[in-house]
């Protein structure tokens, strides 16, 4: 680990993991609501695994963010795991079914930043998690 990354102040790395997880659960409630509405498969115009996944996400989001807010290395581990998927799934979306693009879709901006945010910092705040 470089010095720069070891030396990460804790008042720097406390907001950041806070913010995430909090960012996890308002989409963990987004997916709960989702399911609560539409069931298993929400989105009719996606196929069933990606509707499975994206209801999955009501659990894992919700898993990441509690695991954060205790301080466990596996919340960060688990939403890099979470983001990254997320993201594959949401570009595959966006760009092959809906033959769409990032510029004209608001929800994927977003969660390329909160991809971008958690996988930037994930090796600043997990050095500082307790295992």
């Amino acid at each position: 680990m470089t010095g720069w990354m070891h030396h990460t102040p804790r008042r720097v790395v406390i907001p950041v993991f806070v913010i995430a997880a909090v960012l996890l659960l308002v989409s963990a409630s987004a997916h709960v609501a989702d399911l609560l509405s539409h069931g298993l498969h929400p989105y009719d115009w996606a196929p069933g695994w990606l509707n499975l996944y994206w209801s999955s996400l009501a659990l894992f989001d919700t898993l990441a963010a509690v695991l954060l807010i205790r301080g466990a290395r596996r919340g960060i581990d688990l939403a890099c795991a979470i983001v990254t998927t997320d993201l594959a799934a949401n570009w595959y979306a966006v760009y092959v079914i809906q033959h769409s693009s990032l510029a004209a879709q608001p929800g994927l901006q977003r969660l390329t930043v909160f991809a971008a945010l958690v996988l930037g910092t994930a090796p600043l705040i997990r050095r500082h998690l307790t295992s």
